[in-house]
């Protein structure tokens, strides 16, 4: 199988949508052998956050001296991406051979009578299967959507349940209120491991304390009253954790101190049960760590801010981090987003910052909102709003609208900020 054949067959099975459950996954590694067991997970959900708690985590590893899988989606710049081993994403050769594999195991399940995987479900299925070839010590596992029927859930090893800020999104799925959004993220947690949680509302709190005690599962909270002389910058924030003093990170917004308290509290569940890393390792890797289109600067005169700001409580995290890094600044934003999210809520939270607001169709989307339909919701509100007819487009009228002491702001849909972040880097470039 050619890596574009592999592809078009995993866009093909991405047809078939959303099937939340796990006997089909389970079926399908059962015929690949169950490469599942036997790795030693540590599994991530949540709402907003588990990229970049995945990402500390996974930096942190690797500086410790393991070889570590990371299963993330979705991707940004590239398929492959969404499944790595030491920041490393997997081979062409590695992924057309595996994709060959679970091609026949799905053939084999239809001809038996049984559906066919979805695009996720296999997509887990290979990355189970990529880890176990690698050996790797640890996996950073992230949900895809939920939780406790979410493809990734048939991991077995889980050392860390780590369950980042939980808010309303994918509620046509996850349930309507926040306490049965809360019960499917709390699915990942299983008899033996440890949870760690984040900042959460006491309605989900109480719903993953309850599930941890259920199962005899040891519970740490990340408290804000152990944050502590906290430094925010665009490319360096410094803070207090506890006992730890001066950890620094990369990556920018105020939300990132938080994510990455909950990314140390679950490194230190790790050193207890086999995994430590030298504290100077930890530092390193916690500085190290990258997670692009998380209010990435990727430009600047003028500043050029990338975010993935797709549901209400993101939208309120860009929120704060503009008015705090960027008040008082003239700023364009840049929003493409998908038909089934809550665009609503994030027009009506964000629109009052901006000075003018171009809209875009994320590209190769089927569930993308066109420039126009977002345009006319964003109208209803705010009467500085123009739709573009391609990423470059808006790139470049964001660019004379801003001037060089303004600032841009793309978010919305992950599906399209990695091809805007090309388009600006090349510009970025060809300026320099």
């Amino acid at each position: 199988m050619k890596e574009r054949e592999a592809l078009a067959y995993v866009k093909q099975a991405g047809s078939r949508g959303i099937v939340p459950g796990l006997e089909s996954v389970r079926e399908l590694c059962r015929r690949l052998g169950n490469p599942q067991a036997g790795l030693k997970i540590v599994h991530v959900a949540g709402t907003n956050g588990k990229g970049s708690v995945s990402a500390y985590i996974a930096s942190v590893l690797k500086c410790g001296g393991y070889r570590v899988g990371r299963y993330i989606s979705p991707a940004i710049f590239d398929y492959r991406e969404i499944i790595q081993t030491d920041e490393h994403p997997i081979t062409k050769k590695a992924f057309c051979q595996g994709m060959e594999l679970i091609r026949e195991a799905c053939e084999a399940m239809e001809a038996d009578g049984l559906g066919h995987p979805t695009a996720f479900e296999m997509e887990t299925a290979l990355g189970f299967w990529y880890f176990q070839e690698k050996k790797c010590d640890i996996v950073v596992l992230e949900t895809g959507m939920g939780g406790l029927l979410d493809a990734t859930n048939l991991a077995e090893g889980t050392l860390a349940a780590v369950i980042t800020s939980v808010s309303r999104d994918h509620m046509k799925f996850l349930g309507d209120t926040l306490g049965e959004i809360a019960a499917q993220k709390a699915g990942i947690i299983k008899a033996g491991c440890h949870v760690v949680t984040g900042f959460q509302e006491q309605e989900v709190l109480d719903v993953v304390a309850e599930k941890a005690a259920l199962l005899g599962c040891p519970l740490i909270q990340v408290g804000p009253e152990e944050l502590s002389h906290v430094r925010y910058g665009l490319e360096k924030q410094r803070f207090d954790y506890g006992d730890r003093k001066g950890v620094e990170i990369s990556l920018a917004g105020k939300h990132q101190v938080e994510n990455a308290a909950v990314a140390l509290e679950a490194l230190d569940v790790l050193a207890e049960r086999g995994f430590p890393v030298a504290e100077e390792k930890i530092r390193q890797g916690m500085l190290q760590a990258r997670w692009p289109g998380r209010f990435t600067l990727v430009g600047r005169r003028p500043y050029f801010i990338v975010d993935g700001a797709h549901n209400e409580d993101a939208a309120r995290r860009l929120e704060q981090s503009l008015k705090f890094y960027f008040q008082g600044r003239r700023m364009i934003f840049i929003m493409g987003v998908l038909r089934d999210k809550e665009y609503g809520q994030m027009i009506q939270i964000t629109h009052a910052l901006a000075d003018q607001i171009i809209t875009v169709t994320p590209p190769e989307n089927a569930r993308a909102l066109s420039a126009y339909d977002l345009a006319r919701e964003v109208s209803a509100l705010h009467p500085g709003v123009t739709a573009a007819d391609s990423l470059e487009e808006a790139v470049e009228m964001s660019r004379l609208l801003a001037g060089k002491e303004g600032v841009i702001v793309a978010f919305g849909s992950l599906s399209f900020l990695g091809r805007l972040m090309e388009i600006v880097r090349k510009k970025e470039t060809a300026r320099t």
